[in-house]
């Protein structure tokens, strides 16, 4: 094995020891999951997750862009993430839901394209998976998870600003309280 090859294999295991460390963190330490608002986080976070364009489980290059103009729901997970696993299908029945009203989500695994597949086969969900990899655990720390957890989930408005993030379990009726209440916000804004 090459030294470039070692130290690239050195830099992923420390970014899943550090993923690692910040879903324990983040889980078992007894502390209720958090909800930001956008103030809080830089626009340029927001910008820079649009820009991204990732594989999907079978490798074919997705453009987050693409959903520009619908409420965006990126949830950032791992196949072995339990709580990851635990709120799929909750976000599975609320897409299919919003879908009509514009709204879309997108689950980016922190994890490798084998695993994700094989996961996708077995637990189907109704909204795209794609594939990040640990080198957007930076772009996770700018958007608001300075741990390091997973599940974070971050929402984006239609006109691509960030409007909250959240770390940990996100329950389906608080997260569908709050996509209710982004849709409301819009509602009035253009009455």
């Amino acid at each position: 094995m090459s030294p470039k090859a070692r130290n690239i294999l050195l830099i992923a295991a420390i970014a899943l020891l550090a993923a690692g460390t910040g879903f324990i963190a983040a889980n078992f330490q007894h502390q209720p999951p958090s909800t930001v608002t956008a103030p809080q986080v830089p626009a340029v976070a927001a910008q820079q997750l649009l820009a991204l364009t990732l594989p999907d489980p079978a490798k074919v290059n997705q453009g987050l862009r693409q959903w520009r103009g619908k409420l965006l729901v990126v949830n950032f997970w791992a196949t072995w993430c339990p709580p990851c696993r635990e709120e799929m299908p909750g976000f599975s029945r609320l897409h299919a839901k919003y879908a009509a009203k514009n709204v879309q989500f997108v689950g980016i695994a922190i994890d490798n394209a084998d695993k994700v597949q094989e996961f996708s086969l077995q637990t189907p969900v109704s909204y795209p998976l794609l594939v990040g990899g640990p080198a957007l655990m930076p772009l996770m720390a700018e958007l608001g998870d300075a741990a390091g957890g997973l599940p974070f989930t971050v929402i984006i408005g239609r006109d691509g600003t960030l409007r909250q993030t959240h770390l940990g379990i996100w329950k389906e009726s608080s997260l569908e309280d709050s996509l209710n209440a982004l849709m409301e916000q819009r509602k009035t804004l253009f009455q």
